[in-house]
């Protein structure tokens, strides 16, 4: 009993109750702004009366999302001292300003100090480093004047302790906010059907590409007679490829005070030989200020007038469904199960297996989910 006891003493003292419902908050959060109102919830309630920075979208250290609880300047981030430090700490959690400027001095002369500190009387600062991979992907900074003191040992630890928290809901948030991309991008692709098209991640991994989509890269590749010949698959042209990453460049580098999608026009690539074959690449994300990197849309088309013919005649999926599975796909959209579509539409369940089977085999897609997204 008694070993039972420390026990639930110990599980009882891990969060403290003042904590919880920040917490709570915390992990609730659906876009940047609850995200960051959690944030001030959660810190107010561990060390009061701080200043509280968060940043975002960090390439690589320069932040493009800027939150905070009093106003900052508008100088430009100095990135240089930060770099070097985490050259030599890479992937660090936690770093004091000490650790970056271990010379106070220098530390009063460093434009960090005057264009970040002084303003806001701070004169100790904790960053809490948040990393996806070897990439940074967001700061939350704490600052206290003269008067409140340094951070003590015991608000160190606490913060470690909150970290896993922190991470945890942006981890989450990330997560979202790719899902959500995912659904407009295919919202906008369906919209422009019968086009081949795919869908690629940031990093360039394939989250969608339709069957007219893989004909046409053969084509790209072998030209139409070959491509009719040789029926196995071929990677994304790499011209293509190469584009995206000029596209990449090119976000990456961008003022992230002037930043905005419309400063990215489609992309034309023409096949370096065969010219009436041409992609459209576009950028898409959800918002100037998400924390997902955004996708790319990339659309393939035959400026040949009968091609193109042939194109709508024979690659559009959607319209390749019968009536009765229009219905049954609607169903589907509805939430229904297996048994209440049956039951809806007098069918028998292993009939409505059937037509599931063939839909999901039109459009090109493996589960109900993918199929709700994509008639949406």
């Amino acid at each position: 009993m008694k070993r039972h006891s420390k026990a639930s003493t110990k599980r009882r003292s891990i969060v403290d109750p003042t904590l919880e419902k920040p917490l709570l908050n915390l992990h609730a959060a659906t876009d940047i702004d609850s995200f960051w109102k959690a944030v001030q919830q959660v810190i107010e309630a561990a060390l009061p009366t701080c200043f509280i920075g968060l940043t975002l979208q960090h390439t690589p250290v320069f932040p493009r999302i800027v939150r905070a609880t009093k106003k900052i300047s508008g100088h430009p981030f100095p990135t240089a001292p930060v770099e070097n430090y985490l050259a030599a700490h890479p992937r660090r959690k936690l770093i004091l300003a000490s650790d970056v400027f271990p010379d106070e001095h220098r530390l009063k002369e460093s434009l960090f100090y005057r264009n970040y500190m002084a303003p806001v009387n701070g004169r100790y600062v904790i960053g809490l480093l948040f990393w996806n991979g070897g990439r940074l992907l967001g700061v939350i900074v704490i600052m206290r004047s003269t008067k409140q003191g340094s951070f003590s040992q015991t608000d160190r630890k606490l913060l470690r302790q909150l970290y896993t928290q922190f991470q945890t809901a942006l981890d989450r948030l990330r997560s979202i906010e790719r899902e959500h991309t995912e659904r407009l991008a295919f919202q906008e692709f369906l919209r422009r059907i019968p086009l081949p098209t795919v869908l690629l991640r940031w990093n360039l991994q394939l989250v969608y590409r339709n069957q007219a989509a893989s004909d046409f890269c053969s084509v790209w590749e072998r030209g139409s007679e070959q491509a009719r010949l040789l029926k196995t698959k071929v990677p994304l042209p790499p011209e293509i490829l190469d584009r995206c990453r000029i596209l990449k460049k090119k976000w990456e580098q961008l003022n992230p005070l002037s930043f905005s999608t419309s400063v990215f026009k489609d992309q034309i690539v023409h096949h370096p030989k065969r010219w009436h074959l041409r992609a459209t690449i576009s950028l898409k994300q959800i918002s100037s200020t998400g924390v997902a990197r955004p996708h790319f849309l990339i659309e393939f088309e035959n400026l040949r007038s009968a091609d193109r013919k042939r194109q709508v005649a024979t690659l559009s999926h959607l319209v390749q469904l019968t009536r009765r599975e229009q219905q049954l796909a609607q169903l589907v959209c509805d939430g229904l199960s297996n048994q209440e579509i049956a039951d809806e539409s007098g069918l028998s369940l292993e009939t409505v297996k059937k037509h599931l089977h063939s839909i999901f085999r039109k459009l090109e897609v493996s589960s109900r989910g993918r199929l709700m997204a994509l008639m949406r």
